[in-house]
C-alpha cells in the first residue's frame, strides 16, 4: 500500500475515532444526567462558557509553569489521574452495580487505563483511552452546558484557536514539552504497521530552546518530518510530515512530531504548509488533538440532551439537531483532513466547530424548531 492509500486510510480511521467519541457521548449523557453528575445547577446560563474559558487559561498558565520549573512527571502523572478520574465516570455508569458506595468494577477498569497509560502510553493506549476520556468529557460538558452555552463556548474556542495559530502563537512552548510526556492529549494514528508512538525520540529544539523560538524537534527512523504547532485546550488536528526537509508546518490542538517528525506546540487548530511534491502524504503518523473531537461533541451532546425531539435511536439521545450537527463535524473534519494531505494552511476549530454549528441549525429547522429556539435566545427576546 503506498503513502497516499495509507494517509486516506488513516484519515477514515480519524473520522471513526470521532464518530466513537460523538457516538459514545451521545449514549452517555442520560445516564450521566440520572447518576447525578451534572456539575451546574443552571445548564442555560450562557457564563458558564466564560467559566470553562477561564478554566482553559489557568490550566495552560499552570502547565507552563509545571514545564518551566522541570517538574514535568508531575504534569504527565495529573494527566494519567485525571484521564484515569473521567474514565471512572465513564466505566460507574456502564458496569453493573454491585451495591457498593463506590463501584469496584468501574474503579478497577479505570485502574487499568491509568496504569496502562502510564507504564505503556504505546498509541493503541493512547487512542483508546482518547475515545472513552472525549466521549465521557464531551458528555459531562453537554449536559453541563445547554445550547447557547455551548454555541458560545464553540465560537469563543474557534476564535482563540484562529488568534493562536495565527497570531500569538503562545502555546508552541508548551506543546513543545507536553509531546514528550506521552499523555492521552493527543490521538495518534500510524500509517505504517512498524511505527511505534514509544519509539519516537523526544521533541529537541531545533535552533536553541523550544522557549527561544517555540519549535522543537524530533527525529528518528524514516524519512519525512512533522512539525506542529498550536493552542492548549482539550482539543483534536492532524500533524504532517515532510519528506526530507522542512516542507510542511501543521498547527494542532495537542500536537508533536511522531517518531519522523518536528513538534512545534498545542492547540485546538491545524495549520498546515508542505511544498514537497508528495505534500502531506510522506509521514509515519498523523497525529490529532483530542480536543478538536472533543469540542464540536459538546455541541452534539448538548443538542442530544436539550434540543426538542424524540431520539431517532432507542437508547441513544440522538435527535435530529445532533444528528445534524454530528454529520456538520464529520463534514468540517473532512476538509480539513484533505487541507491537512493537500499541505495547505489552516485552523481546525474554526472548520470543526462552523461545521457542527451550521449542522445544528440546520438539523433544529428541519426538526420545525424556530431559530430563536434553536440558538436559546427564546428566554431573553
Amino acid at each position: 500500500m503506498d503513502r497516499r492509500r495509507r494517509a486516506y486510510v488513516a484519515g477514515g480511521a480519524i473520522v471513526g475515532i470521532f464518530l466513537l467519541v460523538q457516538l459514545g457521548a451521545l449514549a452517555l449523557v442520560e445516564p450521566f444526567k440520572t447518576a447525578g453528575y451534572q456539575p451546574v445547577k443552571n445548564p442555560q446560563n450562557p457564563t458558564n462558557s466564560l467559566v470553562y474559558v477561564g478554566a482553559i487559561l489557568v490550566a495552560t498558565a499552570a502547565m507552563l509553569v509545571a514545564l518551566r520549573l522541570d517538574v514535568a512527571w508531575l504534569l504527565r502523572a495529573f494527566i494519567v489521574f485525571s484521564g484515569a478520574y473521567l474514565a471512572f465516570y465513564v466505566f460507574s455508569v456502564l458496569l453493573p452495580d454491585v451495591g457498593w458506595a463506590v463501584n469496584p468494577l468501574a474503579v478497577a477498569a479505570a485502574g487499568l487505563i491509568g496504569v496502562a497509560l502510564y507504564v505503556h502510553p504505546e498509541w493503541y493506549v493512547i487512542d483508546a483511552a482518547g475515545v472513552v476520556m472525549g466521549a465521557g468529557g464531551a458528555a459531562l460538558f453537554g449536559i453541563s452546558f445547554g445550547v447557547l452555552p455551548a454555541l458560545i463556548l464553540l465560537v469563543v474556542l474557534a476564535v482563540y484557536d484562529a488568534i493562536s495559530v495565527y497570531g500569538t502563537e503562545h502555546m508552541l512552548t508548551l506543546a513543545s514539552g507536553v509531546m514528550d510526556l506521552k499523555v492521552p492529549v493527543i490521538l495518534v494514528i500510524p500509517l505504517t504497521l512498524s511505527y511505534s508512538f514509544l519509539d519516537a525520540e523526544p521533541p529537541e529544539t531545533a535552533s536553541g530552546s523550544a522557549a527561544d523560538d517555540g519549535t522543537a524537534e524530533a527525529t528518528a527512523d524514516g524519512a519525512g518530518t512533522t512539525e506542529v504547532e498550536g493552542a492548549g485546550t482539550p482539543s483534536a488536528d492532524a500533524a504532517p510530515s515532510e519528506a526530507d526537509g522542512p516542507a510542511g508546518e501543521m498547527e494542532t490542538d495537542i500536537g508533536g512530531g511522531n517518531g519522523d517528525g518536528q513538534a512545534h506546540g498545542e492547540s485546538e487548530d491545524t495549520r498546515v504548509t508542505d511544498d514537497s511534491g508528495d505534500g502531506g502524504f510522506d509521514r509515519d503518523a498523523i497525529f490529532i488533538g483530542l480536543g478538536d473531537a472533543v469540542i464540536p461533541t459538546v455541541l452534539v451532546a448538548s443538542a442530544g440532551f436539550f434540543a426538542t425531539g424524540a431520539s431517532l435511536v432507542p437508547g441513544i439521545a440522538l435527535t435530529l439537531p445532533a444528528l445534524a450537527a454530528m454529520v456538520g463535524t464529520l463534514a468540517g473534519l473532512v476538509v480539513l483532513l484533505w487541507m491537512v494531505l493537500q499541505g495547505r494552511a489552516h485552523a481546525g476549530l474554526p472548520l470543526l466547530n462552523g461545521g457542527a454549528i451550521l449542522g445544528y441549525i440546520a438539523g433544529a429547522l428541519a426538526a420545525g424548531i424556530p431559530l430563536v429556539e434553536a440558538v436559546g435566545l427564546a428566554p431573553y427576546l
